[in-house]
């Protein structure tokens, strides 16, 4: 971390961001030479998480999107470690290391459980992928945009292997309209994925070992491996023990005001997926958030007027799923596209150059 000028001692308010995903990250590379930050977070890494997918049909690509933490916080301090407990001054660490704030920034998304090393997350992308093109048949639980999109990745880029698609749902990607969703629905078939929908996949009644699994409707499916795309709850359980514990609503998220600060806190603010913002939950917009929260805590730490904090207001949400390589389905305000045009809107790169030019890297696709 880079000294801070000699006559800022003492006066640079102390920011800890609890969290390294899409918001945490942005925010703490925003704050880093306006406040003296501390990013937290069990990682040593950041992973844009909608490169994900890809990664897993060409691990070379998640070189891009596994970013260390050190190379966009050069003037920050990174803990890595996983936040335990927080006070009205302090977020104690699972080291018993202790952080102490006058702002405090939550953004620890949904809880996903990731290796603690970049180098071991590149291993598991290898180890998926080599399952993969091991399989004859793969099997996906899930018909939400991860689910949607690891189908099309794989028959896309492997159209021999036999894909089954079980979603709980009466539609694939519930979160957006219909429409979008017979499109997406028509895609996948004519790529020859089978989708089941209206069923579930109880995974303590499958056998692994015998390659089988049992659908809600008594339905035998037999395949190679089997990938969990369901959708993850908030990662907010550590909290439920500190004094953010009331703040947390009945879905786990925290309760925010138009300034995207905890609910009764004039010094503790929460972005992301975390929040209860009423929107569905995507990257662009936990972006969106932490632009909103460093602004507001750039005023606040220069002594700024509270009235004059920006408020965080939503707007009708754009939605991009990318079916493999080329092609994606895309919802907008006034209209529902699915094929060459959304997809070159998003699926060739993902947005990872965007983001990592965000961060302020080099954008460009690395030689591998």
């Amino acid at each position: 971390m880079a000294e801070k000028p000699p006559e800022m001692e003492g006066v640079w308010k102390r920011v800890a961001v609890v969290g390294g995903g899409v918001a945490g990250s942005l925010i703490a590379k925003s704050l880093q030479f306006l406040a003296d930050v501390t990013l937290i977070d069990p990682k040593e890494y950041f992973e844009i998480p909608w490169a994900s997918l890809r990664s897993m049909v060409e691990p070379s690509f998640a070189e891009r999107s596994l970013i260390y933490h050190k190379d966009y916080l050069t003037n920050g301090r990174l803990v890595v470690s996983k936040a335990i407990d927080i006070s009205n001054s302090q977020v104690l660490t699972a080291e018993g290391r202790l952080v102490t704030y006058d702002y405090l920034v939550i953004a620890t998304g949904h809880n996903d459980f990731f290796p603690k090393t970049r180098s071991e997350r590149l291993k598991e992308y290898r180890a998926e992928n080599e399952e993969i093109r091991s399989a004859n048949s793969i099997l996906i639980v899930g018909g939400g945009p991860n689910g949607v999109e690891l189908a099309a990745e794989i028959a896309v880029d492997f159209p021999d292997k036999k894909v089954v698609l079980v979603h709980k749902g009466s539609r694939l990607l519930e979160f957006i309209g219909p429409k979008a969703a017979d499109k997406t629905l028509q895609w996948l078939k004519s790529k020859k994925v089978e989708v089941k929908l209206g069923q579930s996949v109880d995974l303590n009644e499958s056998s692994e070992g015998s390659k089988t699994y049992v659908t809600s409707n008594g339905e035998v499916i037999k395949a190679d491996c089997c990938f969990m795309c369901t959708g993850k709850p908030p990662g907010s359980a550590w909290l439920q023990e500190t004094m953010l514990k009331d703040s947390i609503d009945g879905f786990g998220r925290l309760k925010v005001d138009e300034n995207l600060r905890v609910k009764g806190y004039k010094n503790v603010f929460a972005i992301g997926d975390i929040t209860d913002v009423k929107e569905i939950k995507q990257g662009y917009l936990a972006q969106k958030h932490a632009l909103i929260a460093a602004k507001n805590l750039k005023l606040l730490m220069n002594g700024g007027k509270e009235d004059k904090m920006a408020s965080y207001k939503t707007n009708s949400t754009k939605v991009i799923v990318s079916l493999g390589r080329q092609d994606a389905v895309a919802q907008f305000p006034l209209t529902t596209l699915i094929g060459l045009v959304p997809g070159f809107i998003k699926s060739k790169d993902l947005f990872v150059g965007k983001t990592r030019k965000q961060l302020g890297l080099d954008s460009r696709i690395l030689d591998t």
